[in-house]
């Protein structure tokens, strides 16, 4: 397995290395972020390829992170052809643009940092693959595994069309998206994520749990991001100065897992 993993790295660094290049020759790495989740279908793809026989569990790991992956991935790369360079990477790099090291801050500070975090997350998924037996059975905890899977898609599919819907209304501009899945969390796509990933690891875990445990940080890492770090936390630092009502939204709406909403005081 570990030459497996190996294979894949390189995979992924040459894929990282390539995007690179082209992110410094269009002056924005914004695009990265469509690719965190095609990279991961990526690694599931190239770990499927590597079996010398492939069952049922490793065709369902693949088709759960591919599905993830692309969905996420059209998502965030139609929405950078709409929006154009996303501010948080502007800020991160602007002093670094402006003093002609653009290309080595964008390979240091973003594209390498953000493919070894996307090798961790993805970990249980390339481990599962590799380490499936084209004999086994589907178990009571690959099932339940695919049903928080398809929970965590759901809602980050509704949840995305909801604010699109919502942004799409020009009579909406300056408002707070409190309609539909919003209603009940303040980021229902996150919340998707995080089950997605958990519902991957619980289905890797009915491959084999020794796998299961040590790539446990992949879905726990993800879920740490999503709600303290590169996440909500950081999308909602601004949102007080854009969003004039989002202070009472945050007041009667759970930050992450849905939770029918408080009553107004």
């Amino acid at each position: 397995m570990i030459e497996a993993l190996l294979v894949n790295a390189g995979i992924l660094l040459a894929v990282v290395l390539g995007l690179w290049g082209i992110s410094v020759r269009i002056d924005d790495v914004s695009f990265i972020d469509s690719f965190w989740g095609v990279g991961m279908a990526l690694m599931a793809f190239t770990s499927w390829l590597q079996l010398s026989g492939r069952g049922a569990l490793a065709h369902l790991i693949l088709a759960m992170t591919a599905a993830w992956g692309l969905r996420l991935g059209i998502y965030l790369l139609r929405r950078w052809r709409e929006e154009g360079e996303d501010k948080r990477y502007e800020r991160m790099l602007r002093k670094d643009r402006e003093n002609g090291r653009f290309a080595f801050a964008a390979l240091t500070k973003i594209w390498l940092g953000q493919a070894l975090l996307l090798f961790l997350v993805s970990s249980p998924a390339q481990a599962g693959i590799l380490a499936s037996d084209p004999k086994q059975e589907i178990a009571a905890l690959t099932l339940a595994g695919l049903a928080l899977y398809l929970l965590g898609i759901t809602f980050e599919w509704l949840g995305d069309w909801q604010l699109a819907q919502f942004k799409n209304d020009p009579a909406n501009k300056g408002e707070v998206m409190d309609k539909g899945l919003w209603r009940y969390t303040r980021h229902p796509n996150y919340f998707g994520d995080a089950c997605a990933w958990w519902g991957i690891w619980l289905v890797v875990a009915s491959v084999s749990w020794e796998v299961a445990l040590w790539t446990v940080a992949g879905p726990i890492f993800l879920t740490f991001t999503l709600v303290k770090w590169s996440g909500a936390a950081l999308l909602e630092k601004g949102m007080k100065h854009t969003r004039p009502g989002y202070e009472d939204y945050k007041q009667r709406t759970s930050a992450f897992i849905p939770l029918p909403p408080k009553k107004s005081v």
